[in-house]
């Protein structure tokens, strides 16, 4: 087995993450092959909505409440989404919310 790191940044702009919010790397990523940790969650938003981050349905930040169109450092340490799961980020209240993820990517392949 051969592990590849690859350092990335995904962002989405002006999404309204009100209600169920989104899945930050879309369905099926990370892939079961895959580990990342995110070294950085940043968001700011036009209004002022209270963020909810939950990874694989489990709240992992609750009620950081925004100030309107200052961006926001969410994480103080490390955190890890393990494949085969989601990340979500949703806010209290409709507004256009900008959302930056810097993360380590662990592919883990296998070698014939």
């Amino acid at each position: 087995m051969s592990i590849q790191n690859q350092y990335l940044f995904y962002g989405v702009a002006a999404q309204d993450l009100s209600g169920v919010g989104a899945n930050m790397f879309g369905t099926g990523n990370p892939l079961v092959s895959e580990t990342y940790i995110l070294k950085s969650l940043r968001v700011m938003s036009v209004g002022t909505p209270t963020i909810t981050v939950k990874n694989n349905g489990v709240t992992v930040i609750k009620t950081i409440a925004l100030t309107a169109n200052v961006s926001l450092e969410l994480l103080t340490q490390p955190l890890i989404v393990e494949g085969g799961t989601t990340l979500t980020i949703i806010a209290s209240a409709s507004s256009a919310t900008d959302v930056g993820i810097s993360y380590l990517n662990i592919k883990k392949t296998v070698l014939d």
